[in-house]
């Protein structure tokens, strides 16, 4: 019970998701795109790099996370991605 406990709170609030069932890999992805997002904005081939993540993956997620208000995308042709701040915070 204590390691679930420890996982949980390495998780980002905001990468559990309402309207689909929730699967670890899923979790950490979005965790990683957030810790990224959390700082400044981001496009999504930097998001890819950065987390090493797929192009692909990231798009995934953060069309996900867009549909929660979770982030959101400014600009035009080359789009940045920012969190909007809505949703839980983390604690400490």
């Amino acid at each position: 019970m204590l390691v679930e406990e420890r996982i949980k709170e390495t998780l980002h609030p905001n990468a559990y998701l309402k309207n689909i069932r929730n699967v670890h890999s899923g979790l950490v992805a979005r965790t990683k795109i957030l810790a990224l997002l959390e700082t400044r904005g981001f496009t999504a081939s930097k998001i890819a790099k950065e987390s090493a993540l797929s192009y692909g993956v990231v798009m995934h997620h953060l069309r996900l996370l867009k549909n929660e208000g979770t982030v959101e995308r400014k600009g035009n042709r080359r789009y940045v991605w920012l969190a909007t701040g809505l949703g839980q915070k983390r604690l400490g």
